[in-house]
């Protein structure tokens, strides 16, 4: 009810906090999607649903600047997630970006919730833009890689001859134990027209154990009508045989209206699971914001491995007693930006 609450007097003070800050705006995305998921597991039939973000997680965002002059900017957004099928929002309503901070010649500087470096590498070299079944996602579940940093302050730099550095802190908020749950990250993004090449780090502090290392590596390049995009992460936890390894190998094709796009994916965990994932999907363009769209996933476990399937807001995963089932899904929808 506190969030319903919020939300009403968030659209009903819109118009007034337009007035006085002009340069607001609203923006959107609505994505729904007929799907059929089957993980593979014992005892578990495969089902058609309606799903939420299949292409992109559906969402309502709020965003803006105020000129401080002396070429600096205040600047906000809050973005929230909602599930189209049911109507529900995020268990937490701002959960997908909160922050506010400052922009200038020095870049910008943000506190609250942000996305990782990590994930900026991740989601630039992801030919799917982390949707569709078979996107880099899977990486991120199952608290393995990093995505959203809570408690955070973070640093972007402006371009330099092509190189950015991004940089956060997210704070653990441990009143005993020291300093348990913090993060540290760094990444280096390079972008020179069609050529893109990333590398970030994290550290994820602990107190009892070894501290966590998450790594990504990530290299894009159009030429004409294909992109092609690949790109490394890894997770290694604290305990033994946990390091977590995935490769994603992808390219997309642009004819028109269609674009077509098909990755490859391996995905390894140290104690020996190993899945190997292919996916592809195909989008049409109706405008410059709707299009509709379809695509499909694979996975091939070995005995010893439950890997999934994510798409932007959803996943087909067996359960951990599953070993060795081979999820599938197939998916077709439609996607409006505003």
């Amino acid at each position: 009810m506190q969030y319903k609450a919020l939300a009403a007097a968030l659209i009903t003070t819109l118009p007034l906090f337009a007035h006085a800050q002009t340069n607001v705006t609203v923006y959107g995305i609505m994505d729904a999607a007929v799907a059929v998921e089957d993980t593979d597991a014992p005892g578990e039939k495969r089902r058609t649903v309606i799903n939420s973000g299949n292409q992109s997680s559906s969402r309502l965002g709020f965003r803006g600047t105020e000129d401080l002059g002396n070429g600096l900017k205040a600047i906000f957004n809050i973005e929230a997630g909602v599930a189209l099928d049911t109507g529900a929002a995020d268990s937490a309503l701002f959960g997908r970006r909160s922050v506010v901070g400052l922009q200038g010649n020095f870049g910008q500087i943000t506190v609250g919730r942000e996305y990782s470096p990590i994930a900026s590498v991740a989601a630039a070299t992801d030919v799917f833009g982390q949707g569709f079944y078979g996107s880099n996602l899977s990486a991120f579940t199952t608290n393995r890689l990093t995505r959203r940093l809570s408690n955070s302050v973070n640093f972007k730099s402006n371009p330099m001859s092509g190189f950015s550095v991004l940089a956060a802190y997210s704070a653990g908020e441990r009143t005993t134990g020291g300093p348990d749950g913090n993060l540290l990250g760094v990444a280096l993004e390079f972008a020179n027209g069609p050529f893109y090449l990333g590398a970030g780090y994290h550290v994820f502090e602990r107190v009892a154990l070894d501290d966590d290392k998450e790594i990504a590596f990530g290299a894009g390049y159009k030429i004409g009508a294909f992109d092609l995009k690949a790109n490394y992460l890894s997770a290694d936890q604290a305990g033994a045989n946990n390091e977590f390894e995935q490769i994603n190998v992808g390219a997309a094709y642009t004819m028109g209206s269609n674009k077509f796009f098909v990755n490859l994916q391996r995905n390894e965990i140290e104690s020996g699971a190993r899945g190997n994932a292919w996916a592809v999907a195909y989008t049409y363009a109706l405008s410059k914001r709707t299009n509709v769209y379809t695509s499909y996933g694979s996975v091939r476990n070995n005995e010893r491995a439950v890997f999934g399937l994510n798409s932007s807001s959803t996943n087909v995963t067996p359960p951990a007693t599953a070993l060795g089932a081979d999820p599938t899904a197939f998916t077709v929808g439609v996607r409006h930006s505003f």
